[in-house]
């Protein structure tokens, strides 16, 4: 693997597992099996370091997403297949958890990807919603926008419950509630 992109993947990482503030440049090399000289050769620093490694995270999320979201079957069915996928839920999302970092919020350049996934995540399911009301599986009512924000956030929620239990099962829990409260099919 190249060096570039061990770097990038050590951040991630440690990122994952420290946030910003406990992921040092010694530690980013140490895990890369990098040197400082390389570091720096790649990245002006840890921030531009920091800020594609969130954006690979967000990259990867997205293309996991979008796994499920384009396969075949029912609006539903893309929507349980994405919440009901295997995760590493006592780890918490990559994405979500460096929003509790205050030096990533405080930090626009490391924010923006951040904000730019969970923005992509709302459209995308908004899109699949939308969708379903067309096919009939939704009632007309139905708010593609308000839905989509419900299920991210009954998501991210699980993710911070099921932590805070040091347990998977408030984050299943949540998700297997919220897809009983998807609406049946109209049809």
């Amino acid at each position: 693997m190249e060096t570039v992109e061990r770097l990038i993947r050590s951040t991630q990482e440690l990122l994952w597992e420290r946030g910003y503030v406990g992921t040092s440049p010694k530690a980013i090399q140490r895990a890369a099996d990098a040197g400082q000289g390389s570091m720096y050769h790649h990245f002006t620093g840890k921030a531009q370091l920091a800020r594609a490694a969130i954006e690979r995270s967000g990259a990867e999320l997205r293309e996991a997403a979008e796994d499920q979201f384009s396969g075949s079957g029912t609006a539903t069915e893309r929507i349980s297949g994405y919440l009901e996928r295997d995760r590493e839920v006592l780890r918490g999302c990559r994405i979500g958890r460096l929003t509790s970092d205050p030096d990533v919020m405080a930090d626009p350049e490391l924010r923006a990807p951040i904000d730019e996934t969970f923005t992509w995540l709302r459209a995308r399911l908004a899109e699949i919603v939308a969708e379903g009301m067309r096919n009939g599986e939704y009632p007309g009512s139905l708010d593609p926008e308000q839905t989509a924000a419900t299920i991210a956030a009954v998501l991210q929620g699980g993710y911070v419950l099921a932590r805070a239990a040091g347990s998977v099962e408030p984050f299943e829990l949540a998700v297997k509630g919220l897809i009983n409260l998807l609406p049946e099919g109209t049809k």
